[in-house]
């Protein structure tokens, strides 16, 4: 993704390390949504991995390569349709951030939107989180509460995306 106006604080382009604009706008997008829904306490692991999974989401899907905020609602249903349950979200993920990667490569140019995009990705890749086995039927299945049930280490990606479809959806 290619983005214009990465300036430095005095508004040049010199040598001086590039405003990451793109990535903290749709990280700022993501926060917005989730709060909004307010589905999560926005100081657990689970929120950010929402968070991180809707910006990756707006990150990655903008590919005129403007984040514009008047766009935001227009682009609800794109994000919803790429978050959905049945989408293969991680592989488009992998995909476009190697693109990107490659771009960035070929120009010369590194990306600071690019290199915490990759942070953010590798931390929803690595990161396990404990959560409820959705899979498992328990005896007595309406009996336990929902604390109670057999849970099981999930990746931080599989839970911050239906948190954020769930959020877009609610907003």
């Amino acid at each position: 993704m290619l983005h214009r106006g990465h300036e430095n604080a005095e508004g040049g382009h010199g040598g001086d390390q590039d405003v990451p604009m793109a990535w903290f706008y749709a990280e700022y997008i993501a926060d917005e949504l989730l709060r909004t829904g307010d589905l999560m306490p926005p100081a657990s692991v689970e929120f950010r991995a929402g968070r991180d999974a809707l910006a990756l989401t707006v990150f990655l899907s903008d590919t005129g390569g403007e984040l514009s905020g008047i766009r935001v609602v227009s682009q609800l249903e794109t994000w919803l349709s790429l978050t959905a349950y049945d989408q293969p979200w991680q592989d488009w993920v992998r995909e476009r951030v190697a693109c990107l990667a490659a771009d960035a490569d070929a120009r010369g140019v590194p990306s600071p939107d690019l290199a915490l995009a990759e942070a953010a990705w590798r931390w929803l890749e690595e990161t396990e989180l404990l959560a409820p086995d959705l899979d498992a039927v328990p005896d007595g299945a309406g009996a336990m509460g929902e604390d109670e049930g057999p849970k099981v280490w999930t990746p931080a990606w599989q839970l911050g995306l239906p948190l954020g479809h769930l959020a877009i959806h609610l907003f």
